[in-house]
């Protein structure tokens, strides 16, 4: 199977721009959907942006859309969030995780089986 490590997390101030990145080593070929999640202390862990890689197709949740954009390099494996106009509500653990592509809500952590460690994003006002 395929295993996750992100990088990228940091800290910067409203309105600023950071890109996480996700490793996948291993088995890549068993995973085709990959989608980033957030979990801020005492909240649920919600869906961000997911890509299906074999056709590029995306989806993001409300909140991110038109200021965060998923990407996937091929050659190198790599997915990527570009997190731009970034807000103090956007401070979360962030998480890649991959599985097979599904119908229904790509949004959906419960449909994804495999994680990364996360990576820390903090938005200070």
């Amino acid at each position: 199977q395929v295993q996750l490590a992100e990088s990228g997390g940091g800290s910067v101030q409203a309105g600023g721009s950071l890109r996480l990145s996700c490793d996948a080593s291993g088995d890549t070929s068993s995973s085709n959907l990959y989608g980033w999640f957030r979990q801020a202390p005492g909240k649920e862990r919600e869906g961000v942006a997911a890509i299906y890689t074999g056709t590029g197709s995306t989806m993001y949740a409300d909140s991110v859309e038109g200021r965060f954009t998923i990407s996937q390099d091929k050659a190198t494996n790599t997915i990527y969030l570009q997190m731009n106009s970034l807000e103090p509500e956007d401070t979360a653990t962030y998480y890649c995780a991959a599985d097979r592509v599904f119908g229904g809500d790509w949004l959906n952590p419960a449909h994804f089986g495999i994680w990364g460690q996360g990576t820390q994003v903090t938005v200070s006002s």
